[in-house]
């Protein structure tokens, strides 16, 4: 389903720029696209969060070792530009930043659960390393970017980025909550619905790509500065994906380790590029869709063949 779902993402965003008719929807159809798809993927966490209970999502110390490898590695990146502020790999080094401090994924905990792995623990590292970066992009953005983004302080970014991820992170928990007690019936309903979270997942992956190659098609970079970003995304996504498998094994949960610390929610990634830092970074956000969905097809793949 992930690839024909990132076939079907690419092949519409192609179809409907190419239809003449549609020039003038262009604007209507971007706008209703950026409130389809937090709505998608509230609904995606409202079901996994159904399907959860709130003592299961208390936070375990092993993942301070996963936090620990995306601070270290944006810190050091995000310190060597303010040590090196003409650096002449500067995109490149700063799409990395994103790549490596972007939150987990919404969807990572569904991902996790068809794998077979712990929901819990991803959904309560989702939790943490959204805290942290609220913290932390602020703190670094003023030292990286104080000149272009003079009204920028530490108070705005945080907020911006407490109204990002709120909603999406701790209403479909809080509307969970209600359901299970208040409304049992309808709770038992979502609760047979095994595969809907998964299918809300499908969709929403499709309107990502096609916000991807939108951002792709219409850069103006020249082709080394893409294929730099492209290349650095990729190696971002396999680094994340191994250290994550290497600590969730020593620890016992290897499928939540290796979705916590690779899947990215690179709709938020993509925004906090052309946000906080050059807007050319956002490119990254797009090209680590690619990169860590086709990593979640070859791992939902084995599983498949395994039987």
């Amino acid at each position: 389903m992930l690839p024909i779902a990132m076939l079907a993402g690419v092949a519409a965003y192609f179809i409907y720029v190419n239809i003449p008719a549609l020039n003038g929807t262009h604007a209507v159809v971007s706008r209703l696209i950026s409130y389809v798809q937090p709505a998608l993927l509230f609904c995606m966490l409202f079901v996994s969060f159904c399907r959860m209970s709130i003592r299961e999502l208390k936070p375990r110390a092993w993942m301070l070792e996963l936090l620990a490898i995306q601070v270290v590695c944006f810190v050091a990146m995000g310190l060597f530009l303010v040590w090196n502020p003409d650096s002449a790999g500067r995109v490149v080094i700063e799409s990395g930043m994103i790549c490596m401090i972007c939150p987990t994924a919404t969807a990572a905990a569904v991902v996790t659960a068809r794998l077979h792995g712990n929901a819990n623990v991803v959904v309560s590292y989702t939790c943490l390393i959204n805290m942290a970066v609220s913290l932390l992009v602020p703190a670094m953005v003023p030292f990286l970017h104080a000149s272009t983004i003079p009204g920028m302080t530490f108070e705005t970014s945080f907020l911006l980025i407490l109204a990002k991820v709120f909603p999406l992170l701790i209403m479909p928990l809080v509307a969970a909550w209600f359901v299970r007690h208040l409304f049992p019936r309808f709770h038992a309903y979502i609760l047979r619905q095994t595969n809907l979270a998964f299918n809300l997942w499908a969709v929403s992956l499709s309107l990502a790509i096609g916000v991807s190659v939108k951002a792709l098609v219409h850069s103006s970079e020249p082709p080394i500065t893409m294929l730099g970003i492209a290349l650095v995304s990729l190696a971002s996504c396999l680094l994340q994906f191994g250290c994550g498998r290497l600590i969730g094994r020593r620890h016992h949960e290897p499928v939540a380790g290796t979705q916590s610390l690779g899947q990215k929610n690179t709709v938020f990634a993509i925004w906090m590029g052309y946000t906080f830092l050059d807007p050319v970074t956002a490119l990254a956000g797009g090209f680590y869709s690619v990169w860590h969905n086709l990593v979640n097809s070859w791992q939902l793949w084995r599983v498949r063949a395994r039987g």
